[in-house]
């Protein structure tokens, strides 16, 4: 038994071996050593202390006696942010700073789309160097463990592949352009509350294969030149001076040769610190300043260590061309170009969960549409605490619907509800909360005369926010009331949610016609709704992340071990005490067990045999595909899954074919079936296209805690073919080795 397991690790390590040198993806770092290291030896201690830490809110000291220019970061993964003050949270208030607001996090994801992501990241990264900026905080792309997170709507997916082939493409289309991207937040921040002060216990099974595997993929596989240390601990040890994290995992294990930067105020010691491998404390000079010129003066950190750190940083700044003061901010930002690409993507990223036939809208039959509901007309580039963008076009769902209807069909608004704004956002504390009953009669008034009622319900920007998680995912401002009593005076109502991450939709499930999910989709969000509401495209979008029936069977929620208790909440969240001037001292340290391991999202649906209000993966068109002829094929990097797909429609349309492989020999704990590959596919009408998606063998490895590496467990792989994690017609089994 143990030469077989011998064997079998020495397979294993080869194959490993072979695919990882075959996916590493060529640095730019290591161009520049020579010069370099002349700079290095021509620079005072000083000068090196002063690079290692913030100059201002949003830059970094280079290197003014040697002409190098400091490093100015980009805040945040949608959208370039509004000139701030140097030293403190407030708007310049210029008239040249604007930028695209780009469809967030979840939005990205939805469309499934390595290629559309690209083109995201190419218009972040122009609009980046236009601003003057060399590094762009983002993309955000921590897994979806809770879908309450306050920053669900920045993040990508609850699956590690899919996260992490985004991750790369975004990467790779900023860095293109001459942008650095710092990805955030390293590692598992997966929640908002607490997180300056929560210390996440996790196995290093669950942690390589879930939580890291995306900032793995995106460092190995797209040569990232930036990191972001995280606020939370890991493991008993802070993110900003864990070795685990930032020695051992991503510089030795991954080869990072680039950069980390702190969250900001999310730096805690001298010594740690630096030696564990972060180079620039943001935004301030508490630990990396004065005191750590100190501590080398005092032999406490060695000069080679504070070299290191400066290599690294150097090494980022001579493959990003600085842009002068002067240059920056001199041509309009939100151009047509970006502002393509925000339609592009967000007419990929919505979601038809539900249609009994009233879209798209027919109008011969509706001449009199009500629209219902804040936030058909609530902008959301900007809100709540964290990023936000001064963009010089949002067009609102309202906006989008007025302008392609507007000859056609009387379009009537109604107020419906009062969505949360800063003041009262604490007031979401309460999951349920009544209708206001002077806009709900109001709405009700309008809907009994309408053809068609458009309801838009969701959260907004304040309900959906850093710094903080939701308390429930029931939807805020007495919607479900106000869905029930529109349902009854109009059969016919269309439900669009605008939200960042997964809301109950049990009651507007039973009252709607049609169900849309359309996420906070950017600068050109209103249109690309308006388009699938009448036709012109397709829905195509995929959920990301799984919307559970209730959060009592989110993982997390399911095994106690989200949320925390605290004795006394008046220990405020980090980054807002930091806004505020406040101490990010924490005097009570909490503890977040994962204990579900690596059984998130889908994988604890499916595993616990748990029904989902609607699955991961999931999306509805309006055509109709049939998927066959399904074949395996080895190649040196895994094999190939190749199948057809017709669209036995008349409607020219897209679709995201998903690959999922299940181990049921396995001696490994496994969950029941994992996403393994994808590709976006378009189809015209009648159209039968053959499709092939390669599997990779790093894809299917797991990762052995006793070897610290990846692991391939040979034998049998059963291969599924669909449209979503629960509609998979075609299936195979193959063997692996």
């Amino acid at each position: 038994m143990k030469t077989i397991r011998i064997m079998i690790f020495l397979a294993a390590v080869v194959a490993y071996a072979s695919t990882s040198s075959a996916q590493q993806y060529a640095t730019r770092l290591m161009d520049n050593e020579q010069q370099i290291e002349s700079i290095i030896a021509g620079m005072s201690l000083e000068e090196k202390i002063a690079m290692l830490h913030g100059k201002n809110m949003f830059s970094s000291e280079g290197i003014p006696r040697l002409g190098i220019a400091d490093m100015e970061y980009a805040d945040g993964p949608f959208g370039i942010r509004e000139e701030m003050e140097p030293h403190s949270w407030n708007s310049l208030h210029l008239t040249n700073d604007s930028a695209t607001f780009f469809p967030t996090g979840s939005a990205l994801a939805a469309t499934w789309s390595v290629e559309w992501a690209y083109a995201y990241g190419q218009g972040m990264g122009r609009e980046a160097r236009m601003r003057g900026k060399d590094m762009i905080l983002g993309p955000a792309i921590n897994i979806q463990r809770i879908p309450t997170g306050g920053r669900t709507y920045e993040y990508l997916s609850e699956d590690p592949l899919l996260s992490g082939a985004l991750a790369v493409a975004y990467t790779r289309g900023t860095q293109d352009n001459g942008t650095a991207v710092c990805l955030k937040h390293y590692a598992l921040n997966n929640q908002e509350d607490y997180r300056g002060f929560v210390d996440v216990h996790v196995s290093d099974r669950a942690m390589h294969e879930i939580y890291l595997r995306p900032f793995e993929m995106a460092i190995r596989e797209a040569d990232a030149w930036g990191v972001m240390a995280a606020y939370n601990k890991v493991n008993g040890r802070w993110c900003s001076e864990n070795e685990q994290l930032l020695n051992t995992i991503l510089r030795k294990q991954w080869g990072f040769p680039g950069m980390v930067i702190s969250d900001w105020g999310g730096v805690h010691s001298t010594v740690d610190a630096v030696t564990a491998g972060m180079n620039v404390e943001m935004p301030g000079n508490r630990y990396m300043g004065q005191a750590l010129l100190d501590s080398v003066r005092a032999g406490k950190v060695s000069e080679d260590v504070i070299n290191q750190r400066v290599r690294e940083i150097l090494r980022v700044r001579m493959v990003v061309k600085p842009i002068t003061k002067e240059q920056a901010n001199q041509q309009p930002v939100g151009n047509p170009e970006e502002m393509n690409i925000a339609l592009e993507v967000a007419r990929r990223s919505i979601v038809l969960l539900k249609n009994d036939g009233l879209l798209p809208i027919d109008t011969r039959r509706v001449k009199n549409i009500v629209v219902v509901g804040e936030n058909a007309v609530t902008t959301m580039a900007q809100g709540g605490v964290g990023a936000g963008v001064k963009t010089r076009r949002e067009i609102t769902p309202l906006e989008g619907l007025q302008t392609i209807l507007g000859n056609q069909v009387k379009i009537t608004y109604v107020q419906g509800y009062k969505g949360f704004d800063r003041q009262s956002r604490g007031k979401r504390q309460s999951p349920q909360q009544e209708a206001d009953r002077h806009l709900l009669a109001e709405a009700v008034k309008a809907a009994k005369k309408a053809d068609l009622v458009v309801f838009f319900a969701g959260d907004n920007r304040e309900v959906e926010t850093e710094g903080s998680d939701r308390k429930s995912i029931t939807l805020p401002s007495g919607q479900d009331e106000l869905a029930k009593a529109l349902a009854q005076a109009n059969n016919r109502m269309v439900t669009v949610v605008v939200s960042g991450g997964p809301v109950d939709v049990t009651t507007v499930n039973e009252t709607s016609g049609a169900l849309v999910a359309s996420w906070f989709n950017g600068s050109m969000g209103g249109q690309a709704l308006a388009e699938v509401f009448t036709g012109k495209i397709s829905p195509s979008g995929k959920l990301p992340m799984s919307w559970p029936k209730k959060l009592e069977d989110v993982p997390a929620y399911a095994t106690n071990s989200y949320p925390q208790t605290i004795d006394n909440n008046n220990q405020g969240d980090i980054f807002v005490g930091l806004v505020n001037n406040e101490s990010n001292e924490r005097r009570q340290q909490l503890v977040a067990n994962y204990a579900e391991e690596g059984l998130v999202g889908y994988r604890w649906y499916d595993s616990k045999h748990v029904a989902v209000a609607y699955p991961f993966g999931y999306g509805l068109s309006f055509a109709q595909f049939r998927y066959g002829d399904m074949e395996i094929k080895p190649t040196v990097e895994g094999f190939d899954v190749s199948f057809t797909i017709a669209n036995t429609s008349s409607v020219d349309a897209e679709e995201v074919a998903q690959v999922y492989v299940s181990r049921p020999q396995s001696h490994i704990e496994r969950p029941l079936k994992e996403l393994k590959g994808f590709k976006r596919v378009a189809l015209k009408g009648g159209e039968r296209k053959t499709i092939v998606i390669p599997i990779r063998r790093i894809d299917l490895c797991h990762w052995d805690e006793a070897a610290q590496t990846w692991m391939m467990e040979p034998g049998k792989i059963k291969v599924c073919v669909g449209g979503s994690s629960d509609s998979l017609p075609l299936s195979s089994e193959t063997e692996i080795n």
